[in-house]
């Protein structure tokens, strides 16, 4: 495992503010995410093929473009992942998240993500139970529950998700748990209560007229 992934591991259970770049001017990201760098722990990196979710965002090509001392957060809402992971890897992910519903054999993808040096995550929709992932728990680093359809942001959070979390964090309770989707400092502490640690925010922060002071808001809430 290379040296990235041993500093993760090293402050594993920190509640963590991760903003998702979902929203973000993208012609002149770096600049933009400089501003978000002073109170973000990740980078949530949203990455959708328009075949599994209705939308279409960013590849491996931009990630690589990316300079930030921020870990990033590469969530791939993409069939087929496991063609396209090493690319990821490359560009310099520092996580790499699979959906269970998209992945043709996740246990081997979950071990191809660590051979390439990367914390390996796997995320499940909404309607999907956790008896999907169940086989692969012990082999993952973060497991990511979304809390909204995914393919789009600013979707209202789901709370028929939460006993998925509370599932999750009683049988693993080093597990880092992920939780994605109508994210505020309203709907995280539901999530902090059912066992969540790491919040993904993408509207809530990045439409802010002060993103920082938002940031603030929603780490004070879940702290």
């Amino acid at each position: 495992m290379v040296t990235k992934s041993l500093s993760f591991r090293a402050v594993k259970l920190k509640t963590k503010i991760a903003p998702s770049i979902l929203g973000a001017d993208y012609g002149d990201l770096n600049h933009y995410l400089q501003k978000l760098e002073p109170f973000s722990d990740l980078f949530h990196v949203d990455v959708m093929d328009g075949n599994f979710v209705p939308n279409l965002t960013i590849g491996a090509v931009v990630v690589n473009a990316i300079k930030t001392t921020i870990p990033l957060d590469c969530h791939l809402m993409i069939n087929h992942p496991e063609e396209y992971i090493e690319d990821f890897a490359k560009a310099g992910a520092h996580i790499i998240t699979v959906h269970a519903e998209a992945t043709r054999d996740l246990k081997k993808t979950i071990e191809k993500i660590h051979d390439l040096g990367c914390l390996a995550g796997v995320s499940i929709d909404p309607k999907t139970p956790v008896s999907k992932i169940q086989k692969v728990l012990p082999l993952v680093d973060l497991v990511l529950i979304m809390s909204v359809e995914p393919g789009f942001g600013g979707q209202a959070f789901m709370p028929e998700v939460l006993p998925k979390i509370v599932q999750i964090r009683k049988a693993y309770p080093e597990l880092d748990i992920e939780v994605d989707g109508g994210i505020t400092h309203e709907t995280a502490p539901l999530c902090k209560s059912a066992g969540a640690n790491i919040f993904v925010a993408g509207s809530y922060i990045l439409k802010a007229d002060d993103p920082k002071a938002a940031a603030e808001k929603l780490r004070k809430a879940v702290s």
